[in-house]
Parts: structure tokens; sequence; C-alpha cells
């Protein structure tokens, strides 16, 4: 079922959601060749606990941390390791919080030093297809909508998206209905509605789109060890349009 927010609670997932990337601000700043994942998983659980605040993913499914940190070809859920990042590197960064009874969660890819210019157009490719899903995020429209408008510009820039892993509805859950996949067709799913709340979430391979999970039953890594990037905004569907609740 999916549940509709009333602006109240639409008003507390925000102050999750800019908490969440506030933190990953803070994170950006720390980003540089020789930084280990551990050390950026270090810092956000003394940032959480500083400000009394519950991380949302450790603990979750048995996931081990506060940060998924997924370096270059990982996709998504990397677990924080000793891996130091080096020039050329990109590393996506996905957070999530629990605070006052609401989730927040948001990524954002982040380049480590100078990069190759086809990781550049992964990164920028990959946000723009944020934002124009984001922008189908309108009454009215379809789940489907969001989903064809991020594959359309992910395949017509070459790369490609993964289907595997989707975005989600948010709320007292931090996965609620419905999920929310990077491809489909306009025009089908659900009727967007006044007051959803969805996590919306590209994740783009610049090779093909097949992954595999590595033997730590988390890290997903792209099959032919290409960069992956990944971006997500939480966007609630309101009478004056697509509000972004993780925009600082």
């Amino acid at each position: 079922m999916i549940i509709c927010k009333s602006p109240a609670e639409i008003e507390k997932l925000r102050r999750s959601g800019l908490l969440v990337r506030e933190l990953l601000e803070e994170l950006r700043e720390r980003i540089r060749p020789g930084t280990s994942t551990w050390e950026l998983e270090q810092y956000v659980e003394s940032r959480l606990a500083e400000l009394k605040v519950r991380p949302a993913f450790k603990g979750y499914r048995g996931y081990p941390c506060c940060l998924c940190a997924s370096v270059n070809e990982e996709i998504i859920h990397g677990i924080p390791s000793e891996r130091r990042l080096k020039e050329g590197d990109i590393i996506s960064l996905d957070l999530g919080v629990l605070m006052d009874d609401y989730y927040g969660d948001a990524a954002v890819t982040i380049p480590v030093g100078p990069i190759s210019e086809k990781a550049a157009r992964l990164l920028r490719v990959t946000a723009e297809a944020l934002e124009l899903g984001v922008q189908k995020a309108r009454l009215g429209n379809r789940l489907g909508d969001i989903s064809a408008t991020v594959q359309e510009h992910v395949e017509r820039n070459g790369f490609s998206v993964v289907r595997e892993f989707v975005g989600h509805g948010i709320g007292r859950e931090l996965h609620e209905e419905p999920p929310i996949p990077n491809f489909g067709q306009a025009g089908y799913g659900p009727v967007l509605k006044e007051g959803m709340v969805l996590a919306i979430e590209p994740m783009v391979n610049a090779g093909g789109r097949e992954l595999r999970v590595r033997d730590d039953r988390w890290t997903a890594v792209t099959a032919d060890g290409q960069y992956s990037a990944h971006f997500e905004h939480m966007v609630a569907v309101t009478r004056n349009g697509p509000d972004i609740l993780t925009r600082v």
C-alpha cells in the first residue's frame, strides 16, 4: 500500500532528509586521495552520535555500517573498509537516518581529485537523469513516467541503468511502496498523488548493466569492471510540483 503523507509528516521527512544531505556535504569535504572509506564511516558515526540521531542502515537486514561507500566499479552497498581512495577514483556515498520517527535517505557520487573525461560524463549524466526524473514527480503523472525518463536520458548518452536495485517510497519505514525502477514505460504504473514521498535514485553503469554481488553478500559491482554512479533525492509530490526534501 502506498502511504500518502500529511504536510506535517512531509516536514518531518524534510528535516531528516536535510540532515542526510548536510552530512553528505561534510563528507565531500573529507574526500581526498589517501582517505580510507572506514575514516568516512567513523566520521559519520561520530556525527550521528553527537546529534543523537539513529543511523538507518546499521543493522538493517544485517548491514554492518552507517554508511554505504561504493568505489569505482562498486554500484551500491559498498562496506567501508581500510581501502584508501586514490586520484581518479569516484565514490558513491549513500546515507540514511531515522529522526523523530521518520527516515531520511540520499546518495551522491563524488570524484576523488581529477577524474577521466568518461567518469566525469558518467557523473553528469546520472545527476541529470535524477533531476529529469524528479521533474516527472507531479500530480496525475504515473510512476512509469519517472522510470522512463531516467532510462531514456541514460541510454541516450551511451550508459546503462541498473535494474536489480530500485528507488522506493519512504516515511516511517525506510523502504515503503512503491518500488521505483530506473527503467520502464511512460504512462504505466500507479498514478502520482499528493503526499507521496519518493526516494528516486538512478544507478548508472558506464558499461553494461550486468552486475554481480561479492562474497560479503552486500557489495554489488559491475560485471565488466567499469565505473558506476549513484545519486538519490527524496521528493514529495505536491500540488505545487515536486518538492525535493534533500536539497540544501
